[in-house]
């Protein structure tokens, strides 16, 4: 042992690292290193619990046990902030959503003669990992694998992807094809079979042309609190119901009882909504569609909820509209909000819940409102998504 080396953290891309700061792939914390390269087992290592794990792109982390699991999910959010020279007065522990909770997928499929490959691609790689199992979708996602791959071999052009998109709404599966080909009358009989026989919430196609839906018995809903959304098709929804519950509490926690509040990139309202009963919410977000489906469930529930087609990357609000509310809501893409965050800091706003699903740009968002006078007070990690090395949070900030 005295020659060997110890694995002490697993890092960003799902490699563990020695104190000296060696990388060996497929090694957990607790592992050792052989002075020959031999992996030597610690008490943090779990058995995969999928075929296709080590190929597919879709787990990087099925080897690590849970307790060290949830320690990794922790770690890269305070790593990201000790980069950054930023002190969190408390990183929570993580919150990981269960196996077979994941209601968001995008695959993809190939054609090869009257073969159809479909699933997520293998790691760093073009080729596609033909999904037989998936620990990770919830079993009503999994359950239309094998139907699509059918039914793509009728559809789907040779030797060009497919995309294939699949969410769960309130009403069953959503379920979007990208770049296949369904002409005739026969083929529109088809896909309406196939959707009738699935049960489909909604089934939309795009041939080229643009996204044209097939099969809608009833509007589609999501329902964020008390008040149903019509999302757009395969509109960005939290990929599992158990993270985005632990999102939404971790939200409403650092808002309080704040009378009025922002919601900035607030998408179809999963925030906005969530925290709306009895608050009046000014919510805006760059995509159209998105703020369109927002107002329009406001306005059906006569929720005081006022939106704004907006975007914040351009046309951030400044400290004069800032300063209007007691707690900012920000929910930024991976690249952050650096120029809304730039506002944020010079404003008096008392109190920001901020989403992030980038530890990195976070933590450079996070000096800034520090730098700005305002204090981290906590910071809750959320892997949603599970085995991999995709880290969520949830943080509160604070006026000194």
């Amino acid at each position: 042992m005295n020659d060997s080396a110890l694995i002490e953290r697993i890092a960003a891309r799902g490699d563990g690292v020695t104190g000296d700061g060696r990388h060996f792939a497929g090694t957990v914390p607790g592992d050792r290193i052989a002075a020959d390269g031999t992996i030597l087992p610690g008490p943090n290592r779990a058995e995969p619990v999928c075929r296709h794990f080590g190929k597919c792109g879709g787990c990087q982390l099925q080897h690590v046990a849970e307790a060290a699991l949830a320690d990794f999910v922790r770690d890269r959010v305070a790593g990201a902030l000790a980069a950054q020279e930023v002190e969190a007065q408390d990183i929570l522990p993580a919150h990981l959503s269960p196996p077979q909770s994941r209601r968001r997928a995008a695959l993809t499929a190939l054609k090869t003669g009257k073969q159809v490959v479909l699933g997520f691609n293998a790691a760093q790689s073009n080729q596609i990992v033909d999904m037989r199992e998936c620990p990770l979708l919830r079993p009503e996602l999994f359950a239309l694998v094998a139907p699509v791959r059918t039914l793509l071999a009728q559809i789907a052009p040779q030797r060009r992807p497919v995309k294939v998109k699949m969410q769960m709404l309130d009403q069953g599966v959503e379920l979007i094809l990208e770049g296949v080909r369904a002409e005739g009358l026969d083929a529109a009989m088809a896909l309406q079979d196939f959707a009738g026989a699935h049960n489909l919430a909604r089934f939309a196609v795009d041939q080229g042309d643009g996204l044209e839906t097939l099969w809608q018995p009833e509007p589609p809903t999501m329902r964020f609190g008390a008040i149903m959304v019509e999302p757009p098709p395969f509109a960005f929804l939290q990929p599992t119901e158990a993270g985005q519950a632990a999102l939404v509490s971790a939200v409403e926690e650092a808002i309080g009882d704040a009378g009025a509040v922002a919601d900035l990139f607030a998408g179809v309202g999963t925030f906005a909504l969530s925290v709306a009963d009895g608050r009046r919410i000014y919510a805006a977000e760059g995509a159209r569609d998105a703020i369109a489906a927002l107002a329009g469930a406001a306005n059906r529930a006569q929720a005081l909820v006022a939106t704004e087609h907006r975007d914040l990357f351009r046309r951030p609000l400044v400290p004069a509209e800032l300063d209007r509310f007691g707690a900012i809501i920000l929910d930024p893409p991976r690249a952050g909000a650096e120029e809304q965050v730039k506002q944020l800091a010079a404003s008096t706003a008392p109190v920001i819940a901020y989403v992030s699903c980038n530890p990195a740009s976070f933590a450079r968002d996070a000096k800034r409102l520090v730098a700005g006078g305002y204090r981290l007070d906590w910071v809750r990690p959320v892997g949603q998504f599970r085995w991999s090395t995709h880290v969520e949070l949830a943080a509160r900030f604070s006026r000194s």
